[in-house]
């Protein structure tokens, strides 16, 4: 069995007495609550300071949770909603094509897979989500660098690797796809990332008409056919519109 890193369970700790109780609370109070030697608690503390995880005032010393906690805990909070609105639209588009659905969001310089619903029927497939994709040549990631400014930078500032012949790579002739995708309201990815294996994804806004994911479908065989275009923008529009966005 794998041993725990003390260091950490002892900030974990920390951070739940701060998340409860009287919410701030001295360097004495926090060494004496967990059974720690004050310079033991003073140096995690720090760290933690360091951070934003904790706070101290400055006026009595004492410490409290910091903002980027909360930052976290909203991060979350709106991946597992757009979750939940988008699951029963998500299942909807899958039953209705035959074909697997993937919802994705910006994640550490590339496309998190945070909903994956399986092609109903029974071939084999492998559960995606936690998987993460490429910014520049699959559909999701495309679409997030079209409509979300952080994912752009992201994008043009890395390496843009070719998977396969198709893939784009160039930094100007990309900017013009991101260019074409913010006219026509979708991405596509036909065979750029796999052989074989064409998408087609579209954004979905929050209540702030601000990108927060994308829907994609997955068509094994590299085909793009109009009605998948279409039905995937529809559903991604049922999510924002669920998400308090209005019409787009």
């Amino acid at each position: 069995m794998a041993k725990n890193i003390q260091s950490l369970e002892r900030a974990a700790a920390m951070l739940r007495l701060l998340a409860g109780g009287e919410r701030r609370l001295g360097l004495s109070d926090i060494a004496s609550s967990l059974g720690l030697a004050k310079g033991t608690a003073h140096g995690i503390l720090r760290t933690l300071q360091l951070e934003g995880f904790v706070e101290q005032d400055a006026t009595s010393g004492r410490y409290q949770l910091g903002a980027e906690l909360l930052r976290l805990g909203n991060s979350y909070l709106d991946v597992h909603e757009l979750r939940a609105r988008a699951l029963v639209w998500t299942d909807d588009l899958a039953r209705s094509s035959g074909e697997s659905v993937h919802l994705g969001v910006l994640h550490q310089h590339g496309v998190l897979i945070v909903h994956h619903v399986f092609r109903p029927d029974d071939s084999r497939q492998v559960l995606e989500v936690g998987a993460m994709q490429p910014l520049h040549s699959t559909a999701l990631g495309k679409v997030l660098s079209a409509y979300d400014p952080v994912a752009h930078s992201e994008v043009m500032e890395a390496e843009r690797r070719s998977f396969t012949a198709r893939t784009v790579t160039a930094a100007d002739e990309f900017e013009a796809m991101l260019d074409l995708i913010r006219a026509q309201g979708w991405a596509a990815d036909a065979e750029e990332t796999w052989e074989g294996v064409a998408a087609v994804s579209a954004p979905i806004h929050d209540r702030r008409r601000m990108p927060v994911g994308a829907v994609e479908r997955v068509a094994p065989g590299g085909v793009l056919r109009p009605e998948l275009i279409a039905a995937v923008r529809d559903c991604a529009r049922a999510v924002s519109r669920d998400l308090g966005a209005g019409r787009f």
